[in-house]
Parts: C-alpha cells; structure tokens; sequence
C-alpha cells in the first residue's frame, strides 16, 4: 500500500476532472479526495494498492475534450490509512455551481461546433450523392444508346445475312 500526492496541471478546473478522477478512483478502489488547487491546478491524494495507484496515475492523464491533462506532479509517500473512501472536496457553492456552468457551457459550445461540422459533411454527401446521381443517369443514357446502336447494327447484319441466304439459295436452286 502507498500514497501519492498529485499536481494535475493544464486545462484541468472548470473541466470536470474531479469528477473523472473521482469515477476512476473508485473503479480501481483508491481512496482519498481531488481539489481544485488555486490558482489552475488540482490536487489529489490517493491511497491503494501499488498496482492500482499506476493504473490511476495513468488513466488520469486524460485528453479529452474539455479536459486536457498537460502534466502530473507525482510524489509517493508512506500509506497512512486515513480515508475511507475517494472523494471530491469542493469549494463554496457559488464558485461549484459556477465550474458546472463553466463545463456544461463549453461541452454545449463543443456539441455547437460539432453539429456545424456535421451539418457541412452532410451537405457535402448530398453534393456528392447528387454528383453520383447525375452520372449514374449518364452511364444508364449511354449504356441504353450502346443498347440501341447494338440492336440496330445487329438488325442491318442479320438482314444482310439473310439476304446472302436468299442469294445462295437462288445460285444453287433451292426453292426458298
């Protein structure tokens, strides 16, 4: 058993890290607690099991939008056994319900911006589609016009080969 005192730097407040750390700490049974350290960081103080502590420190290391972890500070210490379990130590409430606002309003500006691009993608598709519509019609005009020649060709040759019959059959009397 080991303890680990992490700064978590980067865009790591108003991001919704604590409550990530938090989620993993407890799949990995880890106690202790994060805080937002003023006046960009955070801080966590884990206690578990070696094994579990680098799963931690690993999988803290998030880079997912809004969320970018740009550095961990890690300091190992003696195990001391004074947590129950993981927990997020927040601040006044006005300055919480500020960070949620902060987090909800960029992944709301993130879902925007996605949606724009989907938008662009999905026109670009029907551009396209309509670009393979135009000339599949193209392709079925000259495949019927190629249809239409073929018959013709084949009806003047067939004409001309039975013509040639008749003109055989006249040579060597044979009554037609």
């Amino acid at each position: 058993m080991k303890r680990v005192v992490i700064i978590a730097k980067g865009e790591v407040q108003r991001v919704g890290l604590r409550d990530e750390v938090e989620r993993i700490a407890r799949k990995l049974r880890i106690s202790g607690f994060v805080e937002n350290k003023k006046p960009y960081d955070v801080r966590i103080v884990a206690e578990g099991e070696d094994d579990n502590l680098s799963l931690f420190i690993e999988q803290i290391k998030i880079k997912k939008y809004p969320i970018d972890v740009e550095d961990l500070e890690v300091n190992f210490g003696e195990f001391k056994g004074e947590f129950e379990y993981f927990e997020i130590r927040r601040g006044e409430w006005q300055e919480e319900l500020g960070e949620r606002l902060d987090a909800a309003g960029k992944l709301l500006y993130r879902s925007v911006e996605l949606s724009e691009k989907s938008v662009k993608l999905t026109e670009e598709s029907v551009r396209i589609g309509h670009t393979m519509l135009e000339k599949q019609d193209e392709t079925i005009d000259e495949i019927r016009g190629l249809r239409y020649d073929m018959k013709a060709y084949m009806e003047q040759r067939f004409n001309k080969i039975e013509q040639e019959i008749v003109a055989i059959k006249e040579k060597i009397g044979l009554s037609i």
